[in-house]
């Protein structure tokens, strides 16, 4: 793989989409800019022969503000793209609804996280499915129809015999330093790429982020997205960010909701066995996009490969943002219910991604830059072991070394089964 994306990759989602829409009268299509929702948006509409209302035209919207009913009214389904623009168009759905529940009337897609809207708590609660659209998966971009995740969720065998990797400490870095947006992948990598990076999160922070919220201090916002992106992969602190760039911990916490509802970051929440502990723990911060967060912290390849401690520090933890991010893009294709967060005991023993099913059943991993794994990487998951009994079906660590083998009942495996 060279970085560079040709072509349209074929999402996965298709297929969730379809299922959604023959069982619930609204679905919600939510990612960031870019992710390729108005693609899929646009397909659907071809196939299905119906015209999508785009929002984002400063015509369009205006008409739809003008006379929401006009537009929400009419041949099933209505596709809307960026409805967050038009927040109006809400409450005309809500008024259809009242009158016809029947399932696939409407098909919206919005880059700003869907609970962040004022009008979307109360407009169509219990009416409509929210269907996460996240960066391409690795899989999507190399063709591949990725099932690693969804065998082990169906409770497969994850150390089933396959041949050793031959996945590349280079090639690891390339993809994790790419990302998964469409349009930076079609760049080749290096200063276009680069160049649209810089161009796609000053249009965020200057248009998305702004029509949000009025936000007195706009200098500070990329400020304080590059002091998460240098947190990401770690538990989130709001503190140390805000007095890195000397800003108020009040107004940072109020900007990093915002860059929240934007896509630009997401929290993963701490996860234990019981309630208190899940709710009582820090979440950890993650980029939504790997890509962007090696852009923000100007970490390269070829940065990597000259082996700075800096850089590498900084690499372990993009990777760990990179695996997550391809685990959860899996978990988003699954049909039933999959609690995702993180596991730190009162020890410091920590696992950076659990995946509880609806039945109890534990899956945990842990995310290893080195091509070596040592008893001292496995502490967090015996910890989880020790607490979980056989609640844990499976424990795993993710390397880039080459060989999968089980070592004190934990499987370790080549990051790059997550896609091969």
């Amino acid at each position: 793989m060279d970085g560079t994306l040709t072509g349209v990759a074929e999402r996965r989602l298709t297929a969730v989409l379809a299922t959604r829409l023959a069982e619930e009268p609204v679905v919600v299509l939510n990612g960031p800019r870019t992710v390729g929702k108005s693609t899929l948006l646009r397909r659907l509409g071809h196939r299905l022969g119906r015209p999508v209302i785009d929002c984002d035209d400063p015509a369009v919207r205006a008409a739809v503000r003008n006379d929401p009913n006009r537009f929400v009214d009419g041949a099933q389904p209505v596709l809307i793209d960026e409805y967050q623009h038009v927040p109006e168009v809400l409450d005309a759905i809500k008024a259809e609804l009242n009158r016809d529940l029947r399932p696939g009337r409407y098909v919206l897609a919005g880059s700003t996280r869907y609970s962040t809207l004022p009008q979307a708590g109360q407009a169509l609660t219990g009416r409509v499915d929210v269907l996460p659209v996240l960066p391409l998966s690795q899989g999507e971009i190399d063709g591949v129809r990725e099932g690693f995740v969804h065998n082990l969720l169906g409770g497969a065998d994850p150390a089933a015999e396959m041949p050793a990797s031959t996945t590349h400490r280079d090639d690891y870095a390339r993809r994790a330093t790419s990302g998964g947006l469409p349009v930076a992948l079609r760049r080749p990598a290096g200063s276009s790429r680069s160049r649209w990076f810089a161009n796609y999160v000053n249009l965020i922070l200057e248009r998305d982020v702004i029509e949000l919220s009025r936000v007195r201090q706009r200098d500070m916002l990329p400020r304080l997205l590059r002091q998460l992106a240098a947190q990401s992969g770690q538990v989130l602190n709001v503190a140390a960010a805000a007095q890195a760039i000397g800003l108020e911990k009040s107004s940072a916490e109020n900007y990093v909701k915002l860059l929240e509802a934007v896509f630009l970051m997401s929290r993963l929440p701490a996860w234990g066995t019981t309630l208190g502990s899940r709710v009582g723990r820090a979440p950890k911060v993650h980029l939504v996009d790997s890509g962007v967060a090696a852009w923000l912290l100007n970490l390269t390849p070829a940065k990597i490969a000259q082996g700075d401690p800096v850089a590498l520090t900084e690499y372990g933890r993009l990777l760990e943002t990179f695996a997550v991010g391809e685990i959860l893009k899996q978990v988003s294709w699954w049909e039933a219910p999959v609690t995702t967060g993180h596991f730190r005991a009162s020890t410091g023993n920590e696992v950076d991604l659990v995946l509880e099913r609806d039945d109890g059943q534990v899956i945990a991993f842990e995310i290893k830059a080195g091509s070596r794994v040592h008893r001292e990487d496995l502490r967090g998951l015996q910890t989880l072991k020790d607490r979980l009994g056989s609640r844990l079906a499976t424990a795993i660590v993710l390397y880039t070394g080459t060989h999968a083998y089980e070592h004190e009942g934990v499987t370790v495996l080549p990051l790059d089964r997550l896609w091969n």
